[in-house]
């Protein structure tokens, strides 16, 4: 998408907003342990996010990049923070950004706000927090903590100006009237107005397109696999505005329960593996900017196929209450044996488990009884 490719690398780079920007610089350059956190408010698309990236890139901080999910629970928080609090020696030199933090409130924030804001209260490492608005009851709290910096929407003047030099590196035009609509459609949006005119020039239907807004996953999954090109079915997977780890489940969910053959299977579930691969290097190094790739990996499993229509639950009660009860009995004769091959859990229920499992069946496997065998016995049992 132009909107990462042409992501400013440097404060220097981005338009518009330049008091908002020059105070940001100055509170990095004098920020000591007790500083005053910022929180930047804006609409979406300005630049938030990218200055804050950017800031802690030039100033060689380690950024620790959150949203409204990571800290909308007081044990989360906890959970996430407070090892970077404590042992900041080890983290290297840590920033905390948290995007949307406006996005705590609401039933899902289970004391969330209030354990953020004794954080804010006594920082030890920088901390930057962005909201597209500061009028809801938590906002106000937050705000007493925190030093409030107001974005503003980019005038069309410098919008005009950043869009012919996209336009010019891409070498492609666009007429002088629908640039003029494409900037008063964005409103001041940059990410808005580089997308819409990616979506004129070249025909790619980004997350702004309107036909699909705020689909549900239901009529998201029978939408993409009835669209009928790839870039119909693009615009309804960037549509699917819900948690990325849903988002996944029902594809594979629904994958799995259709009448497809091996072949068309397999190559369709090795995609849905690299989506989960990706989210899990994103939950285990925090590393959310890598989620903007996970769409991409998605859209290859388009293909205009009846066969395919969502489905919430791809096995029977039966078999999914069994495999609850046997996972526990197998995850303990995993932690055994794993201890006593000097491996762990998951390489042995991986590779070794399947095995085991084969050669007891066969009645190939004669265990001697002792203490570690009369355990590991009682298990396998329980499990046939």
């Amino acid at each position: 998408m132009w909107s990462e490719k042409y992501r400013p690398q440097n404060i220097s780079d981005m338009i518009g907003n330049e008091e908002s920007r020059s105070s940001i610089i100055e509170w990095f350059t004098k920020w000591k342990k007790g500083t005053k956190p910022l929180l930047l408010v804006g609409p979406p698309g300005i630049g938030k996010t990218t200055i804050a990236y950017i800031s802690a890139k030039q100033f060689r901080y380690d950024m620790i990049g959150l949203n409204a999910s990571d800290v909308r629970s007081k044990s989360r928080i906890n959970e996430i923070l407070s090892p970077v609090l404590g042992n900041i020696s080890i983290f290297g030199i840590p920033m905390i950004f948290i995007d949307e933090v406006d996005g705590i409130h609401g039933r899902g924030d289970y004391g969330g706000a209030e354990a953020l804001i004794e954080i804010l209260k006594e920082p030890t490492v920088p901390i930057i927090l962005a909201a597209n608005s500061d009028t809801s009851d938590k906002m106000k709290s937050i705000k007493k903590v925190v030093k409030t910096i107001f974005f503003k929407p980019i005038p069309p003047r410098l919008l005009k100006i950043y869009l012919e030099n996209i336009l010019k590196k891409e070498n492609v035009e666009l007429s002088s009237g629908s640039m003029i609509k494409v900037i008063d459609r964005s409103r001041g949006d940059i990410r808005s107005m580089i997308n819409l005119t990616q979506s004129l020039v070249t025909g790619f239907n980004p997350q702004t397109e309107k036909s699909f807004e705020n689909i549900n996953v239901e009529d998201g999954i029978n939408a993409f696999f009835k669209a009928n090109s790839i870039d119909e079915a693009r615009s309804v997977l960037y549509s699917m505005q819900i948690d990325p780890k849903l988002k996944i489940d029902a594809f594979y969910s629904s994958i799995i329960s259709s009448n497809l053959d091996n072949d068309s299977l397999a190559k369709l579930l090795e995609v849905v593996s690299e989506a989960d691969m990706l989210y899990g290097k994103i939950m285990k190094t925090q590393n959310w900017r890598l989620l903007r790739y996970l769409n991409e990996i998605l859209i290859r499993l388009y293909k205009n196929d009846e066969r395919i229509r969502y489905a919430q639950y791809n096995l029977s009660w039966p078999l999914l209450n069994r495999i609850r009860w046997d996972g526990k009995k197998i995850k303990s004769l995993s932690s055994i044996m794993a201890k006593n091959l000097h491996l762990s859990s998951s390489v042995f229920v991986t590779i070794c488990f399947p095995y085991m499992l084969f050669c007891i069946k066969n009645k190939k496997l004669k265990l001697e009884l002792d203490t570690f065998d009369d355990i590991l016995e009682k298990e396998i049992e329980s499990i046939l």
